[in-house]
């Protein structure tokens, strides 16, 4: 008896091409992850990570790819390094791939910063001031590198020095959250008169904007504020204010976690009193030895602000997680609606003299916070002593943020 022989017949091609989508998509989350756990340093550093391994060794994209939407998340407010990740999954797998990528690479800072603000809380105050002794001034020395960093990037003409001065006066004597943003947005304004300035482009393309993703982010701007004032006197619902709070400001912050930083100190050290300068200035030490975005240090804030309320650690957990979904859902929401017309908009010469307004604005907040967090610190010569080797030692630029904060910690823990 004869048997017939059975050939399977290939898949169709587009089976095989979700197929190889979907496995693609698995080794990038998979780099995401790796990128996660090790790409200490901030957003300079996050770059240069990104290009070697996405670029150089998986050829996502190519490296002139890159620093456009480097320059694309510039514009946005946000967290420069988490947006420019999350766009590089969006043009590789579409949303889908774009939020599991945002999830990843925030997670284990996140994770790492909720567990610091649990242990500081559960602490003897006394036994936390003697650990972080010399975390908090060797924050103050980051904190004046960055603003060291950021001037000497940004500031270039007589309008930006200008602008970088008042701002950092204005936010030095008026400590209030509404003064910054509203400086910001100030800065941009200004220097918009100056776009005539700028290159023209023989041809443009004509604008086609998506206003979805805009429209998402504008409603839960306006409905988390509806849903905050009117729950302002129940404690209860502190979650849902927070949310507010913390969207608020991630909707707001140009030039990433450092120009975020006096933006939460005013707001939840100066004007709510949710945590005391020490314990601002310990988790901000901290969050220079974490891996990943420094917007994770939000988690820490959510965490301690939860104290209020009791409950326990199960309370303060869902307050990490409500400020983290609150700082990093904006930044996200507007990098998936303007990377649909990036294209587009990066001709108009407006849009790019607008930048330099921010960039100085940005560079002025950082100057202030330098002092802002200093003045609370014993006025010893230690103290001194610790931010100005911080800020050498980083000028230096021989050993990683995570080896001095690791090293301050140590200092804590023997002496």
């Amino acid at each position: 008896m004869e048997t017939e022989e059975i050939q399977l017949a290939p898949p169709p091609r587009g089976t095989r091409g979700a197929r190889t989508k979907r496995v693609r998509g698995i080794i990038f989350l998979k780099d995401v992850a790796a990128l996660g756990l090790t790409a200490f340093g901030g957003p300079q550093a996050h770059m240069a990570m990104m290009l070697r391994l996405l670029v150089d060794k998986r050829r996502y994209l190519t490296a002139a790819e890159l620093l456009e939407l480097t320059a694309l998340c510039q514009i946005l407010p946000g967290p420069t390094s988490t947006q420019t990740i999350t766009a590089i999954g969006y043009r590789l797998g579409g949303p889908n791939l774009a939020y599991l990528t945002v999830l990843v690479w925030m997670l284990p800072a996140v994770a790492l910063m909720t567990l610091a603000g649990l242990t500081i809380s559960y602490l003897d105050k006394d036994q936390v001031a003697h650990l972080v002794q010399y975390i908090q001034p060797i924050a103050v020395g980051f904190v004046a590198y960055s603003a060291y960093k950021i001037s000497e990037k940004v500031i270039h003409t007589k309008t930006s020095v200008a602008l970088m001065v008042a701002a950092s006066m204005l936010a030095y004597r008026f400590q209030l959250p509404s003064v910054l943003p509203l400086l910001l947005i100030a800065g941009g304004v200004i220097t918009t008169f100056r776009y005539r300035k700028m290159p023209v482009l023989e041809k443009k393309q004509p604008l086609n904007i998506e206003w979805a993703n805009f429209a998402l982010w504008l409603a839960v701007l306006v409905g988390a504020a509806i849903l905050g004032h009117y729950t302002r006197s129940d404690q209860r619902m502190l979650p849902v204010r927070l949310f507010e709070n913390f969207y608020r400001n991630g909707s707001l912050v140009f030039g990433g976690g450092q120009v975020l930083a006096p933006l939460l100190y005013a707001e939840f050290v100066e004007f709510k009193h949710y945590l005391t300068t020490q314990e601002f200035l310990s988790g901000l030490g901290l969050v220079q030895a974490m891996p990943g975005p420094n917007f994770s240090f939000a988690s820490y804030i959510g965490a301690l602000a939860m104290r209020q309320v009791g409950g326990g650690i199960g309370s303060q957990i869902l307050g990490a997680v409500v400020a983290a979904a609150g700082i990093f859902m904006p930044g996200t929401l507007l990098i998936f609606f303007l990377i649909r017309f990036w294209d587009q908009l990066k001709q108009y010469r407006v849009v790019k003299a607008s930048l330099e307004g921010i960039n100085a604005v940005s560079a002025g907040l950082v100057c202030a916070a330098t002092f802002l967090l200093y003045h609370p610190l014993p006025d010893t010569p230690v103290n001194l002593a610790l931010v100005a080797a911080t800020f050498l030692v980083l000028l230096w630029d021989k050993f990683p943020s995570y080896v001095i904060v690791l090293a301050g910690l140590a200092a804590g823990i023997i002496f």
